[in-house]
């Protein structure tokens, strides 16, 4: 997502390069091509307008330090607009209440489902008790669905076979879940192909006799346009708290999480990036504004690092990299865990440089499978002391993981080098975890 803006605005900002002073003259054309840039992203052309002449009467004028290019002066304004474009500061979700209520709403196939288990594995993670209720009563597969998302986080799901009046059962589940001291209910609603006033008038219904503390409006994000129109009729009526995007790991210009904010004046308080549980990204506008500049984002990839580390096994390894003893074995556990922490290419877009270096490479989240083919065919001892690795051996590991000796000689040394790498960073904890990174970008 957002790697064609991206490259756009880099562009753009070049055009400005060799100039000692950001002129009105100047600053024209690269502006006209930031505009041409959030129209092609599937931003509406006035939003697109109004974003662009606001950074004109900003940059105009500012005078451009000796070691500050035009360019990155013009970056600075661009990164300041586009923050406040996307909403500005991170929106909380609001858990007071006893039990919290949380109305989930949207058409059908937006992602409703998936996104109220997610949402429930991440408010379970924050020390929270939430209950699932199943509020569609159209659509049985989304009852089961929620069963079956529920059991894999252990959340409870709240369901009534027989009843078919949502307004009930969402009054029932309130009930449960006060006597089962749940104290964050997440309502899971119906949906249709398209608006309709039956849909909105039921879910306004169950809006006035729950009275919920959040009510979020999911979207799939690669709607584009179609996103943000649909986000103003729901809002109209419901006067949501906060919108969700999902499918951003798709193909998706990015419109909808450019415009919605400007459109509902609702901020966008989570994004969905994929199909596991743990697909599920608070939302930070300033980081997203960095990100579609290509400036990475350190602070979400450390946060991943640390949702997914255990600190005890971190200190261990801390100890082994500053006594230079990380081996094989140490590796093969950072990868499972790297693996874990979502799309491998999103994750290398965060580091601040890399995301343009790749724009055109296919990186699968299968591109370790070689390496831990390799490792995997090492016996303990090998993995523990690389230096038993002689040239018998090395033919005995590519036989048994489907390689090559080059490809074993050039992990092997690959190690060898991430090894003092990765001593340099031993006072970094959580960047240093995260070097099996940069060990796969070469």
């Amino acid at each position: 997502m957002f790697e064609n803006l991206s490259s756009r605005l880099d562009k753009a900002f070049k055009t400005l390069k060799g100039q000692g002073k950001i002129t009105e003259i100047n600053v024209a054309e690269t502006v006209k091509e930031i505009r041409r840039a959030l129209v092609d992203a599937d931003v509406s052309f006035k939003i697109a307008k109004d974003f662009t002449n606001r950074v004109k009467d900003k940059a105009i004028g500012q005078n451009v330090l000796q070691s500050v290019s035009p360019g990155q002066v013009m970056v600075k304004v661009v990164n300041d607009e586009l923050t406040q474009l996307l909403g500005g500061e991170t929106a909380p979700l609001n858990y007071q209440g006893n039990p919290a209520i949380i109305l989930i709403a949207g058409l059908q196939g937006s992602g409703k489902t998936t996104f109220s288990g997610k949402l429930a594995r991440y408010i379970k993670s924050k020390g929270r008790n939430p209950l699932l209720v199943a509020g569609d009563v159209y659509r049985p597969a989304a009852i089961e669905q929620l069963k079956v998302l529920g059991a894999q986080i252990d959340v409870p799901v709240y369901t009534e076979d027989e009843n078919k009046n949502p307004v009930q059962i969402a009054e029932n589940a309130i009930r449960h879940a006060k006597k089962h001291q749940h104290n964050v209910v997440i309502v899971d609603t119906a949906g249709r192909l398209g608006i309709d006033e039956q849909m909105m008038d039921e879910i306004s219904r169950v809006k006035k006799a729950l009275n919920p503390q959040e009510i979020l409006f999911v979207v799939d994000a690669m709607t584009g346009q179609d996103a943000v129109n649909t986000a103003k009729a729901f809002n109209d009526r419901l006067d949501f708290n906060g919108v969700v995007l999902t499918k951003m790991d798709g193909d998706t210009r990015g419109g909808a999480a450019l415009s919605i904010k400007h459109v509902v004046n609702k901020p966008i308080k989570f994004v969905s990036d994929g199909e596991k549980m743990d697909a599920l990204s608070v939302f930070h506008p300033d980081r997203m504004a960095g990100r579609i500049l290509g400036m990475g984002d350190v602070v979400s990839l450390v946060e991943k690092a640390q949702q997914n580390f255990d600190e005890e096994e971190s200190r261990r390894l801390q100890k082994k990299i500053r006594k230079n003893q990380f081996d094989f074995e140490d590796f093969l556990g950072q990868l499972q865990q790297i693996k874990k922490m979502g799309n491998l290419k999103d994750l290398l877009g965060m580091i601040p440089g890399v995301g343009k270096a790749i724009k055109d490479i296919d990186i699968s989240d299968d591109a370790f499978k070689g390496i831990e083919a390799i490792i995997r065919s090492m016996t303990p001892q090998e993995r523990q002391n690389p230096d038993l690795i002689d040239g018998s051996r090395k033919k005995r590991i590519a036989g048994g993981s489907g390689t090559s000796v080059t490809e074993v000689n050039k992990l092997i040394k690959q190690f060898g080098e991430m090894k003092k790498m990765m001593k340099g960073f031993s006072g970094q904890s959580a960047m240093g975890r995260l070097n099996p990174l940069a060990m796969r970008r070469r």
